[in-house]
């Protein structure tokens, strides 16, 4: 049976500092969770105040859906 040859030299391996930076920018997380907990809010107070405390009828579920999909976008940049 043929054996297969030996590589002559080392595979490539990156050096430890190389790459992104790591770190979050600070507005990130009060930004993600005030988008998260406020699209929330939005939508059980719409829902519990009987539709009587915002006169935009259904576009009060936009605007709550809005900020929770804002606020998972901005999940997906978080380290």
């Amino acid at each position: 049976m043929a054996e297969s040859k030996k590589r002559k030299k080392a595979a490539y391996v990156p050096p430890r500092g190389a790459g992104r930076d790591t770190t979050n920018p600070r507005w990130l997380v009060p930004v993600m969770a005030t988008c998260l907990i406020g699209g929330v809010g939005w939508i059980v107070v719409y829902y519990i105040s009987n539709t009587s405390l915002f006169h935009i009828g259904n576009l009060n579920l936009l605007v709550g859906f809005g900020l929770l999909i804002i606020g998972a976008a901005f999940t997906t940049r978080w380290k």
